[in-house]
């Protein structure tokens, strides 16, 4: 589908045909993520839903355990003496 850019203040924008809007998922705030010479427009609702089920499953199934963990037990004399909060 062939559409216009116009002019909004110093910004440009395009009308984006209400079925493609309801196909997509999109609402009124989205993502733009600019890939190679394409500019692509992603709805942001869904990327942290149900992020609170998905972390208690994480804990139920011991997903939860740093992968570094390691690495906290070889603080050096400045991690535990000299760094501040």
């Amino acid at each position: 589908m062939k559409t216009k850019v116009v002019k909004i203040g110093n910004s440009r924008g395009v009308r984006i045909p209400k079925s493609f809007i309801d196909q997509s998922g999109l609402s009124d705030e989205v993502e733009l993520e600019l890939k190679d010479d394409s500019i692509i427009i992603k709805p942001i609702s869904s990327s942290r839903e149900n992020w609170d089920y998905l972390f208690k499953k994480m804990s139920q199934n011991n997903d939860d355990v740093l992968f570094d963990s390691d690495s906290l037990s070889k603080q050096t004399t400045w991690d535990k003496e000299d760094w501040e909060w």
